[in-house]
């Protein structure tokens, strides 16, 4: 923040999977440091090259030992603790930051569950810290226009939306937590989160949200939002893509559709969590609040998925 008169202290938890250097990056370049991190793999050299001085921990009792020893000295308290670990881990990573009176930068979805969020919310209230979400969809320059355009639309305006995303996953997804349902919340969770979150940011809240298909490698459905009538279908199978995708031999499709008019907005996605960042420390960051919604969604998603299987 340019009104510090030093470099802000980050500590990072998840530290070795695939988000984690977007997060080391977003800290280089908004000038600040890396004092440590945490992950139970030690695959983490990615560290050395943007903090090699941080300290690096296995176990969260001594990362937390740690923090609490900086905390106690003073001159290096952590101001934040990014937090980059599997799903169903986030709201004690969150807990475990605000208790060393740091705020925290979590990946989305935030926690799984909407109570989950009225515990944080009293956390927040009690330990005066801020707990921000990372919804780098919001920041999009495309997505932004968007949003205005849907804004200044006819009141009463309903458009047809169509969302498709397939992202292939190797046979390493399913021994990971990602495919695991308790862990990572399942497919329309774990890959579609930012893009519900997105849709209710752009057309407005909810009204009706149904489920027509869950595997373990796909989910789609319909959503009546205020302004809008979604249909979606995510995946993480190659055999789902578009012929003339696999032709060219690529390995992702992501198309949206509003009123029959692709909307692009393929590019410029590379530096939107060094954006996040920068956004949270200018004091404009996503909360709680802004979570609600599409943590809400994607739990309704895994509530009608257990009736469906």
């Amino acid at each position: 923040m340019s009104h510090h008169d030093r470099p802000l202290n980050f500590a990072l938890i998840g530290a070795a999977g695939y988000i984690a250097p977007r997060h080391m990056k977003a800290i280089r370049e908004t000038g600040n440091i890396l004092v440590a991190a945490l992950d139970p793999f030690d695959s983490v050299g990615i560290i050395d090259s943007y903090f090699p001085d941080a300290q690096f921990f296995i176990e969260p009792e001594r990362f937390d030992r740690h923090l609490d020893k900086l905390r106690r000295k003073g001159e290096t308290l952590v101001d934040y603790v990014g937090i980059c670990s599997p799903n169903y881990l986030h709201d004690a990573h969150i807990r475990m930051a605000l208790r060393n009176e740091a705020h925290a930068i979590c990946e989305k979805p935030l926690v799984l569950n909407p109570w989950n969020l009225d515990a944080l919310e009293e956390i927040e209230r009690e330990s005066g810290k801020h707990i921000y979400t990372i919804l780098q969809l919001r920041l999009h320059p495309a997505v932004q226009a968007l949003r205005e355009k849907v804004l200044a639309a006819v009141p009463g305006k309903v458009f047809d939306v169509d969302l498709e995303y397939i992202t292939s996953r190797g046979k390493w997804y399913y021994y990971s937590w990602k495919g695991q349902l308790e862990k990572s919340g399942g497919i329309a969770t774990n890959i579609g989160v930012h893009f519900f979150d997105m849709l209710s940011w752009i057309f407005g809240g909810v009204k009706e949200n149904i489920l027509t298909q869950h595997t373990h490698d796909r989910a789609a459905g319909k959503l009546l939002l205020e302004k809008a009538r979604v249909n979606w279908f995510l995946s993480i199978n190659a055999e789902t893509l578009p012929n003339e995708v696999k032709q060219k031999g690529k390995t992702t499709f992501r198309s949206l559709i509003i009123d029959g008019e692709e909307f692009e907005f393929s590019e410029g996605f590379t530096d939107l969590h060094t954006q996040s960042y920068k956004h949270i420390l200018e004091g404009k960051g996503f909360g709680i609040a802004d979570a609600r919604a599409s943590i809400s969604l994607v739990h309704d998603i895994r509530r009608q998925a257990a009736k469906l299987s």
